[in-house]
């Protein structure tokens, strides 16, 4: 089945390189898979309810082999997705997108779209707890980054400044995640301390 994102690429879908399975905490799993399996953990214990959000597809043509069966031969993604995950977590709306690079000293901006910054930041404003979820490949290490601390490198690159974000400051400024067994990926660590740094922010 051929699936064009809005520019008109093609997508493909469903194929994996050893390159691209990521090895983190000796799993071997692609980041969305680590990160969709501990989203159906958080689920399952009742502590989030979180989901990867799909992305609306036309589709545009249709073989029907049988009269009760049929196959989409071609679709389009009908516009370009905002962030990939959203839900609830303990009265709060949480919103963030997951990104990796093999870089070893900082994380290209380029990696991030324009309108998911802004997605985010309207979500930010509405009061949710908003960041993103990156990972450096090469380190195997994984951060939770605040969208305020995110905004200041990406104001600065619209300033003809520098295109990415020292992997120094996501140190300082993020948030580490250590794999656990259950679950893959335990971001919620991460959202917690996000909502107390946001409710002293609050009360201060």
């Amino acid at each position: 089945m051929a699936i064009h994102y809005p520019n008109g690429k093609a997508y493909e879908s469903g194929k994996q390189t050893a390159e691209d399975a990521v090895n983190y905490g000796g799993r071997g799993m692609t980041l969305e898979a680590e990160l969709n399996a501990s989203n159906q953990y958080y689920r399952a214990a009742k502590r989030a309810v979180i989901y990867k959000k799909p992305t609306p597809i036309q589709i545009v043509k249709v073989d029907y082999p049988q009269r009760s069966q049929a196959v989409i031969k071609e679709a389009y993604f009908k516009t370009p997705s905002t962030t990939d995950y959203n839900g609830v977590y303990q009265g709060y709306y949480v919103d963030f997108d997951a990104k990796e690079t093999k870089n070893r000293q900082s994380f290209p901006l380029k990696n991030f779209h324009p309108h998911q910054v802004r997605h985010l930041n309207a979500c930010l404003e509405q009061g949710g707890i908003c960041f993103a979820l990156i990972r450096f490949v090469t380190l195997n290490r994984l951060f939770v980054y605040p969208v305020s601390d995110l905004n200041r490198w990406w104001a600065e690159s619209l300033k003809n400044g520098r295109k990415s974000i020292p992997l120094k400051a996501i140190e300082t400024a993020g948030f580490e995640l250590h794999p656990k067994l259950q679950p893959l990926i335990p971001y919620l660590d991460g959202v917690d301390w996000l909502i107390k740094t946001k409710r002293g922010t609050e009360n201060g």
